[in-house]
């Protein structure tokens, strides 16, 4: 059930203007109304403007299986590391393509009294999203459109493998407040690309994060994250079918390539994660006299 903070954050998405909670809804003054689900998330997507891709319910099973075996908390723990520098105990945070939530929750898990909102147009994912924590809400929403949140009204946006909505991150965005961006490398799960169709990562990836936030964000630093995994079969399968490439990979023949493997399998994890602020317009010089 979204809290009175959260409603002091939502916006209604087809009139800007506030939302209050009414017989299991979320309604505004001009009564357009979005249900609250027996899980917890609101959805605030109208027929058209659905998002045209979005997790399905296996890679929203897999993603959570294979975050709940721990195979990326050093990446959980950068981030609510990053979080305790950038963000007061209280924050709001917004975490756009938050899938299943676990990064949300680390970050709340650091920052004692902070309110945490996850955006996402997937419904398997928004349900895991709306316990992923106490102070976590889930709506539904496609972080391409403009989002229904008011503007400057966040500490903290996060970003993590998600679509990256540059002029949204600058609106919603405090003049203190601060994005957390993170990408793979070219290093990123190397072993498994030829035996399993995983797509390569782009190696200039982050030089064009850059360029592309640039008009809105500078750029203030970089936290390198690297290690190895020891992954089993049904492991790799999980975090290939989590992954855009389960879109791209046929199932049965995932499962058979998976078992081609000798497992336990040695597997790089390889991150960046980025810290940007946001720019602000330059007051105009006065004119003498």
């Amino acid at each position: 059930m979204p809290s009175d903070r959260l409603l002091s954050v939502l916006t209604c998405p087809l009139c800007p203007t506030a939302l209050r909670r009414t017989d299991g809804a979320l309604r505004c003054a001009g009564r357009h109304t979005f249900d609250i689900a027996r899980h917890g998330y609101v959805s605030l997507l109208t027929g058209h403007r659905r998002a045209p891709s979005a997790d399905s319910p296996d890679m929203v099973r897999s993603r959570a299986a294979f975050l709940g075996a721990g195979h990326y908390d050093p990446l959980a723990r950068t981030l609510a590391a990053l979080a305790t520098e950038l963000a007061p105990p209280d924050a709001t945070v917004l975490d756009a393509g938050a899938g299943t939530g676990h990064y949300l929750a680390a970050v709340l898990d650091a920052l004692p009294e902070a309110l945490g909102l996850g955006l996402d147009s997937s419904v398997p994912a928004l349900r895991a999203a709306a316990r992923a924590h106490a102070r976590a809400e889930a709506a539904g929403w496609d972080v391409w459109q403009p989002w229904p949140v008011r503007t400057g009204c966040a500490d903290l946006v996060l970003n993590v493998f998600a679509p990256r909505n540059g002029p949204e991150f600058h609106r919603v965005l405090g003049p203190d407040g601060a994005l957390l961006v993170v990408t793979p490398t070219a290093r990123h799960l190397r072993e498994l690309r030829a035996a399993t169709g995983l797509l390569a990562v782009d190696p200039g990836k982050e030089d064009r994060l850059r360029r592309t936030l640039a008009a809105h964000f500078r750029h203030e630093r970089a936290e390198p994250l690297e290690y190895a995994m020891s992954l089993t079969a049904g492991e790799v399968a999980a975090l290939v079918t989590m992954s855009p490439a389960a879109r791209h990979v046929d199932a049965a023949q995932l499962r058979g390539r998976v078992e081609r493997l000798d497992a336990p399998v040695r597997v790089t994890a390889s991150f960046v994660a980025s810290v940007y602020r946001p720019r602000r317009p330059v007051p105009p010089a006065r004119r003498p006299g």
